[in-house]
């Protein structure tokens, strides 16, 4: 018999918290812990360090990719299995470069989830049903299309964040930073990106599904 894993959550919902330790406690799994914080998420999982950490992408004016770069970088023993709306190939891609072991649509069944858990618990990989071929599809498209590729996680953060409304002040507040480090983010990637202005920003964003519409 598998070994039960130990999960954390992540995601800025409690409601879907709640009803994963549900599920998950159900079928014999140990939820550690939960938030919907990146701050807060790596501080526990530092601590407590599970098997697995269940990451949402979509996390209010921050992105569950910047969690997995840490992750990633601190090269904790805790694997990732992304838990997401977001059925975009570029966002599959991404995160299995930022070194997620699973991606799972949260519009799949339950099953398909704790099968994840399993897997990775045992030290595999897994991509819930259609993902391969989306991630296959990120792959066939190639990096050279996408004038996001080379952004790091902290750019694209600022990219989404402008393309979403809010202002400098706002930003600075939401990742910790200056409004003048803000601004100066602003104009380097838009001279990066070679758009004029904030609406040729976010038709570029959308053309190229950096905005996640469906989290």
């Amino acid at each position: 018999m598998t070994a039960p894993a130990r999960v954390y959550l992540v995601d800025d919902h409690a409601m879907v918290r709640q009803g994963l330790r549900a599920l998950l406690g159900e079928a014999g799994h140990d939820v550690v812990g939960d938030c919907g914080d990146i701050t807060q998420a790596l501080a526990d999982l530092l601590l407590l360090t599970p098997d697995v950490v269940l990451v949402d992408l979509s996390l209010g004016t921050r992105s569950g990719m910047e969690l997995l770069a840490e992750l990633q970088r601190r090269q904790l023993p805790t694997r990732a299995l992304v838990l997401t709306m977001s059925a975009q190939p570029r966002h599959v891609a991404m995160a299995l470069k930022l070194g997620a072991s699973g991606y799972v649509l949260k519009g799949s069944p339950s099953g398909e989830l704790l099968q994840a858990i399993t897997a990775l618990r045992n030290g595999r990989r897994h991509l819930g049903e259609g993902v391969a071929e989306l991630a296959a599809r990120a792959l066939a498209q190639g990096d050279g299309e996408d004038p996001f590729a080379n952004l790091s996680v902290r750019e694209r953060q600022v990219v989404t964040m402008v393309v979403d409304g809010h202002s400098s002040s706002s930003i600075a507040t939401s990742l910790h930073l200056s409004p003048k480090t803000v601004d100066s983010y602003r104009s380097r990637l838009m001279a990066k990106l070679g758009v004029p202005d904030v609406t040729a920003l976010v038709k570029l964003a959308l053309r190229h599904g950096l905005i996640n519409n469906d989290a």
